[in-house]
């Protein structure tokens, strides 16, 4: 995927959208990738994309459910043989007054009216003896026939639906493919590995997208350390092979943040720039003709990941065909300086079933206080201390 080389004029969103209306927008944006087959195995955490149909009988044949002896008409039995599990040849019919040896999964001879178990039978002379109750015979296509629906579209594929597709011969699921997500990290004093020297910060957005990709069904390539330069961003942007390139910092209206003028310069559709909330405001979504998406990320920790969770989170949820989960929302208390017109995104801490609590000593350059907690919540305008709000849930 490349972004295309005409510039066009660029199209601007409605300039700072209430958090909600922000949130609402990434997830509306984009819609499930193309399906594509997968081997069974390989489906796990994935979406259906199409209904998952058995293509054999399970079991595939008359087979014994407990180990002893199978058994044709009335007892007492002569033992003529034995069958195993795994066995492929045919076994030969069972007459009347015979008996078999048999092991559980073994396919029983046909004329088989029960098998008989061995705490329930005895052996003597080379007869069986016993009195048969259950049958103890798993018939073929018991549990399921060809053309059974096992899971409908739109279900995730865990890992007892693969079981059970091997089960039934299903080698391989229509599902959505994850979203590749690449990450560019802009910043001239970013280092990526070791302890940062003087005028260097430690890049914190790695580990935080990729968890947060991973989650919402996505594939996080490896973070790419873009300096602060117009053509070096523009030349990452273009070369990004993901269906969603997440761009950290470059966003504000400094003279290093040079992400507005790439965009526009390469023919962006803005559908989300600036966000009325504290921390993250300088925050953006935009659609690139090639079909791929920028989620801009403010540089400061705290509102960086924010915004992740504003616009990144829902963007690569649709993409990866999942549903939205549904709201989370719980009492908040404590004391917060608000802004009016402005939604504020807090840490909280959440125990033993009480309200969740506001941790003090937010920002949007920390992560100390968010690293305390067990959500953010979502403050807008008509909240007053003890009355519910939406909890987002931390990567």
């Amino acid at each position: 995927m490349t972004a295309a080389t005409t510039a066009r004029p660029p199209q601007r969103a409605a300039a700072d959208p209430a958090w909600a209306a922000a949130h609402a927008t990434a997830r509306a944006a984009a819609h499930p990738l193309a399906p594509r087959p997968v081997p069974i195995l390989e489906a796990a955490g994935l979406i259906l994309a199409a209904p998952l149909v058995a293509q054999s009988a399970a079991p595939a044949a008359d087979t014994a459910a407990m180990d002893g002896y199978a058994v044709a008409g009335p007892g007492p039995w002569r033992l003529t043989g034995r069958r195993l599990a795994g066995e492929r040849a045919p076994a030969p019919a069972l007459a009347a007054g015979r008996a078999v040896e048999i092991a559980t999964g073994a396919t029983v001879p046909a004329g088989t009216d029960a098998v008989l178990p061995y705490e329930d039978s005895a052996v003597d002379g080379g007869f069986v003896t016993g009195t048969p109750g259950r049958p103890h015979i798993r018939r073929a296509g018991e549990h399921g026939r060809p053309g059974d629906l096992l899971l409908p579209a739109g279900r995730p594929v865990t890992p007892v639906a693969v079981a059970a597709a091997l089960q039934f011969g299903v080698a391989e699921a229509p599902v959505v493919p994850r979203p590749r997500v690449a990450l560019l990290i802009t910043g001239d004093e970013v280092v990526l590995t070791g302890s940062p020297g003087p005028g260097q910060v430690r890049d914190v957005f790695a580990p935080l997208v990729d968890a947060l990709v991973v989650r919402c069904g996505g594939a996080p390539a490896a973070a790419r350390l873009v300096p602060d330069d117009r053509d070096a961003l523009r030349t990452a942007l273009r070369t990004a092979g993901a269906h969603v390139v997440v761009v950290s910092g470059a966003s504000s209206a400094g003279a290093a943040d040079h992400l507005h003028a790439v965009l526009d310069r390469l023919g962006a559709v803005w559908l989300v720039d600036g966000v009325a909330c504290r921390p993250g405001h300088p925050q953006g979504l935009a659609a690139l003709p090639d079909g791929r998406w920028v989620v801009s990320l403010p540089g400061n920790p705290g509102a960086g990941l924010v915004a992740a969770l504003t616009l990144l989170e829902p963007l690569v949820t649709a993409l990866a065909g999942r549903p939205e989960p549904p709201p989370h929302t719980a009492p908040v208390t404590g004391a917060l300086r608000r802004r009016p017109g402005c939604t504020h995104i807090v840490p909280v801490t959440v125990a033993g079933g009480g309200p969740a609590r506001i941790v003090p000593g937010a920002g949007s350059a920390g992560l100390r206080a968010v690293a305390a907690a067990d959500a953010l919540a979502v403050i807008d305008d008509t909240w007053q201390p003890g009355a519910p709000a939406r909890l987002l849930t931390l990567p």
